[in-house]
């Protein structure tokens, strides 16, 4: 019986973060949630469960609000990275949940390398 999408989803989004904790070397974990209106990712310490940066396109200071673009996720990147280094944090570990990297979640993450974070 074939699978649903959904739970194709959840398939990949525990794979990816199975894999992630075999070589996660105490690094935050950049999360990435992407809806059909708008985009957010978080870095994420899970040893001490706390958030250290956060960037979303429902800030209105981004000016993205309602908007899941190829253009806002490059934002978003941007952002993010900006952050994280405000925050001291030069690597983490890219955590696509169960999204493909292809398209905005690449374009995310390509931006996110170019504002200095290693991923």
């Amino acid at each position: 019986m074939a699978n649903s999408k959904r739970q194709l989803f959840q398939k990949r989004r525990l794979r990816v973060r199975s894999k992630l904790r075999k070589v996660n070397a105490g690094r935050p974990r950049l999360s990435v949630h992407r809806s059909s209106k708008n985009m957010s990712v978080q870095i994420i310490d899970d040893v001490n469960g706390v958030t250290l940066a956060s960037a979303s396109t429902l800030e209105k200071d981004l000016g993205f609000v309602g908007k899941n673009t190829m253009d806002a996720a490059k934002k978003i990147g941007a952002t993010i990275a900006e952050r994280a280094k405000a925050a001291g944090i030069t690597e983490a570990q890219f955590d696509r949940g169960g999204f493909l990297f292809h398209g905005r979640i690449k374009a995310l993450a390509d931006a996110a390398r170019e504002g200095g974070l290693k991923i």
